[in-house]
């Protein structure tokens, strides 16, 4: 709430909205914090297999490419420029 002088026009006073609380009781903010810390712990869980996992990927991508690349033609690539 705002309260303005009508003479001046100066703002005399103000009043701020009362805040919204998050949580009714301190049970639902220790719920809340529970269900975020295992939301945590399971993104981290997630990104740590991720990891694990990140070098078997990289080496079958590696072998992929060899493979690609033993059986790919000897010489000079192509390019459209080439075939005018």
């Amino acid at each position: 709430m705002l309260r303005i002088d009508g003479v001046t026009g100066l703002l005399v006073s103000h009043t701020s909205a009362p805040r919204k609380r998050m949580f009714e009781d301190l049970e639902g903010a220790a719920k809340a914090m529970r269900e975020q810390d295992e939301r945590k712990e399971s993104i981290f869980r997630q990104s740590v297999d991720a990891e694990r996992n990140k070098a078997d990927l990289l080496e079958k991508k590696f072998a992929e490419a060899m493979r690609k690349a033993k059986d790919a033609p000897a010489g000079k690539p192509l390019r459209e420029f080439d075939l005018d």
